[in-house]
């Protein structure tokens, strides 16, 4: 009888035993509920998104475009495309480059319509990267003052016959960064010097360099209303979140006015227009009617070096590069139901990237693009400034930018840059060669999040970074 008792209690152990299981493993079952996308989440473009992973990803129109827009998207994308000649030539239309220049052409930096990265080694070609220089002060529009010789740019090609302002090397200093798991990882912080200088010393510049980003989605962002992208701002820092984006107001050169500026790493352009001209300028040497005046070194009379036409780029052609580069579709979301994915978008969420990077915006209603009106687009920025700290800071203002703030840049097509350009360089500089090291770059206002990234497991850290890489 003994043994028949003792067998009984053995066999009812077992079942509480197995019953206690059965609970833990429900509760384990409603914590892994299966996360579900939202609807219409792949379309990061809205209407104006293309279904293609291809290394041509980001080079596609938007549809819904008249035939005249796509004839005009055609032209715009061969002046894009194609390189710029020395004048005179037969080619009247794509003559006057310089006669002091950084590229032959606005591919070459945005390789495919998209991004650009440091040079690997000394002596390899440079297009991709270029130096804003300022001195201290701005003018009465808020513009930086130039170097006196060399002006705001340094441009290190020339035409025959002249020569270049400089060139720079660029070495890397490690950093390394400790996750509290004890995961080390080593960033690379690099540091700049220009040499070979062709007219003389700089002045106590600034050096701001720039990296060529991929130009997917600018109308869209144009779209936006000012008042939806000042409704995200916060400069006082109301709510106490210790994020604080401002407006960057900056000089439109058509209408001689102070405007919100949208585009270029400060947001220091107000419209695609504006930066178009202003890359035809800067890099190319290309004049245009919002830029007219050649650029060059002090002391080297321009007048004297033949050019192609005053301006050298029609309106004509010049609104038809803004159209281009206004029109190029977004490549949609990939693997935005996977599971990993859905549980890095929870992550970037929960440690705080959404203060920025906001991801969902409404365009307004009066762009004279029609496909960009009231679209519902995924763009993952604020187009704010925010301080980013002295790790990320030139030191140079940039109208209403300090030497040290940014603005937030879309992360849609960060996933497809290694397909498009054969890298991920990101930043301003490229100097994160990733994902992770450009979170870890971030000090200033994005630093709490920094920190909540460094405390995550390394299974949260894979999910979070395969959520920013599936765009």
């Amino acid at each position: 009888m003994k043994n028949f008792k003792a067998y009984w209690f053995v066999i009812v152990c077992i079942a509480l035993f197995s019953c206690s299981d059965n609970g833990n493993d429900n509760d384990n079952e409603e914590s892994y509920i299966p996360l579900t996308a939202e609807d219409g989440e792949q379309f990061s473009g809205g209407e104006a998104t293309v279904f293609n992973t291809s290394e041509e990803a980001f080079g596609f129109f938007m549809p819904t475009l008249t035939f005249d827009q796509q004839t005009d998207f055609g032209v715009g994308n061969s002046f894009f495309r194609q390189s710029w000649v020395t004048a005179p030539s037969s080619t009247t239309a794509r003559d006057g480059l310089g006669p002091f220049f950084n590229a032959h052409s606005c591919s070459s930096c945005h390789f495919k319509d998209g991004r650009g990265r440091p040079p690997l080694f000394d002596g390899e070609d440079r297009a991709g990267l270029l130096f804003r220089i300022s001195v201290a002060g701005q003018d009465t529009n808020g513009i930086g003052f130039p170097d006196p010789v060399y002006g705001s740019q340094l441009q290190d090609h020339a035409i025959l016959g002249q020569t270049a302002e400089g060139q720079f090397t660029i070495s890397y200093q490690p950093i390394k960064e400790t996750l509290d798991d004890g995961t080390v990882v080593t960033l690379q912080k690099p540091i700049y010097t220009i040499t070979n200088l062709g007219y003389g010393p700089l002045a106590t510049v600034q050096i701001s360099p720039r990296i060529a980003n991929q130009i997917i989605g600018l109308g869209l962002l144009e779209a936006i209303s000012e008042s939806t992208i000042l409704g995200f701002a916060d400069e006082n820092d109301t709510n106490g979140d210790g994020i604080s984006g401002k407006p960057n107001y900056v000089y439109d050169f058509a209408s001689n006015s102070s405007k919100l500026g949208r585009f270029g790493w400060k947001a220091n352009q107000p419209n695609v227009k504006q930066q178009v001209a202003a890359a035809l300028s800067g890099d190319m040497g290309i004049t245009s009617s919002l830029f007219p005046y050649e650029s060059g070194p002090k002391g080297v009379d321009l007048t004297a070096i033949p050019n192609g036409g005053m301006p050298e780029i029609t309106e004509t052609n010049l609104d038809r590069m803004a159209m281009y580069s206004s029109t190029l579709a977004v490549p949609a979301r990939r693997n935005y139901t996977d599971q990993n994915v859905l549980k890095g978008k929870k992550t970037f969420e929960t440690i705080g990237c959404t203060s920025c990077h906001i991801p969902k915006i409404q365009t307004g209603t009066t762009h004279p693009i029609t496909i960009l009106r009231n679209q519902t687009i995924r763009p993952y920025t604020d187009l704010l400034l925010h301080d980013m700290g002295a790790g990320l800071a030139d030191n140079a203002t940039d109208f209403k930018a300090s030497g040290s703030e940014w603005k937030t840049p879309a992360l849609w097509g960060i996933g497809l840059i290694k397909i498009v350009n054969g890298h991920t360089n990101l930043l301003h500089d490229g100097r994160a060669r990733n994902v992770e090291e450009a979170i870890l770059w971030h000090g200033g206002e994005g630093q709490k999040a920094k920190e909540k990234y460094k405390k995550l497991s390394a299974s949260e850290r894979e999910n979070l970074l395969a959520f920013i890489n599936s765009f």
